[in-house]
């Protein structure tokens, strides 16, 4: 297939963190026992019970009774490129495969990236060190707010984060700052993403703002986003989407300051859009929950969005496929406030999708992005193998799927 044959609509939903259990290298990371799922169900009753009607509980074990036939198709994505961080994942997702991974900092940045940082912005910063962003927030913001100087910090990721309070560093100077960051440490240094985590408060009552704004590496190689645009095909960004791809391939982007409205967002595209890929991000998952390791919160979020999703699905056209991914794990039962490198779960449903189909494990999150270049019938991505012959039903395959 050489370019798209009739207007389709896909929708692609990543639950950002959502893992389904260890991948065999784990232990390489340091993430023996992660599953971001099962874990949390072994401590939290889960009730889901769209998702496991769907079929999440054939995926990962969520306790309770044995799973039902699924309503959807069902299976795992294993991750192929090295690394375990939401621009990597992303990136797959969409059928760009890294063969090295992005650079880490556990010893804080050198003063390579340090120095010329802070001799641009005109102070020295706080920090530099491995943190959670709440906890280094809780324990520095009140000395950031005497001083002025900004906190930096990263973690197991290659991120350069700069969390500074909005009264002290106004938005838009803490924006000057990350861009600088930007052009040194992953300009000059490779680093993958530099976020600005603004917040507010009083000590001891800080909260982070949805002022936060993510400057990632340009993909280096055409994604299934480039590809689409590039054939007329529509591709709405929800969330931290754009910024993730630095905006390549998008053709419009939808910013979000929670799941809530990330999922109100979805649903107005799914009312009003002609033709195109949806694709939406849910981050209170990761940000809010399993970096500061609360179970019992990231189990109430992902209740809140089968809610949400049971009332979503009857909205979807009959010819619409709809996909609940995620793009790594974050297990928020381990010591670890840090991603964790797992499988994560698909889920396929409407457009000619055979109730039950299993697609089993696929060897790359790329898959996902070449069974959609096959549904918008685009020209294939040079990672990935479709699997969309092994879920749509037996009209759908008689007549093609675009």
């Amino acid at each position: 297939m050489t370019g798209p044959s009739a207007p389709r609509r896909a929708f692609v939903i990543v639950l950002d963190s959502v893992g389904a259990g260890e991948l065999p290298d784990a232990a390489r990371y340091g993430d023996e026992g992660s599953n971001t799922l099962g874990n949390i169900a072994r401590l939290v009753p889960l009730r889901v019970p769209t998702l496991r009607s769907l079929g999440l509980d054939s995926i990962v074990d969520l306790g309770g009774p044995p799973p039902a036939p699924p309503r959807a198709a069902v299976g795992r994505l294993a991750e192929a490129s090295a690394g375990k961080d939401s621009v990597t994942g992303h990136w797959e997702l969409m059928g760009l495969v890294l063969d090295r991974p992005f650079p880490t900092f556990p010893a804080g940045f050198p003063p390579e990236i340090l120095d010329p940082f802070e001799a641009r912005i005109g102070r020295t910063v706080l920090g530099n060190v491995v943190a959670s962003g709440t906890e280094i927030i809780d324990r520095l913001g009140e000395a950031h707010m005497a001083s002025g100087r900004p906190i930096v910090y990263t973690s197991a990721d290659s991120v350069f984060q700069i969390a500074a309070h909005e009264d002290v560093i106004p938005v838009p100077e803490l924006y000057r700052m990350c861009e600088i960051a930007f052009e040194i440490a992953a300009v000059e240094h490779g680093i993958g993403r530099v976020i600005a985590r603004p917040f507010v408060g009083v000590p001891g009552a800080f909260t982070r703002t949805a002022n936060r704004h993510d400057y990632a590496q340009t993909p280096t190689a055409p994604t299934l986003l480039d590809r689409l645009t590039s054939a007329g095909v529509p591709v709405v960004a929800i969330g931290k989407i754009a910024d993730l791809f630095a905006g390549r391939g998008i053709t419009r982007a939808v910013k979000t300051g929670s799941d809530r409205e990330g999922v109100a967002r979805l649903a107005h595209e799914v009312a009003t859009l002609d033709d195109g890929l949806v694709f939406v991000n849910l981050v209170d998952f990761d940000t809010q929950f399993g970096h500061r390791n609360d179970p019992e919160g990231y189990a109430a979020n992902l209740e809140a969005f089968d809610g949400e999703l049971a009332a979503l699905l009857p909205a979807f056209r009959p010819g619409d496929l709809v996909v609940v991914t995620a793009d790594h794990g974050n297990d928020p039962t381990t010591p670890s406030t840090d991603h964790s490198r797992e499988y994560v779960p698909v889920l396929l449903w409407g457009g000619g999708v055979r109730a039950g189909a299993n697609i089993g494990t696929r060897a790359s999150f790329a898959d996902l992005a070449q069974t959609l270049a096959e549904w918008f019938g685009i020209a294939r991505l040079e990672h990935g193998m479709s699997f969309l012959p092994l879920v749509l039903d037996e009209e759908r395959r008689a007549v093609g799927p675009a």
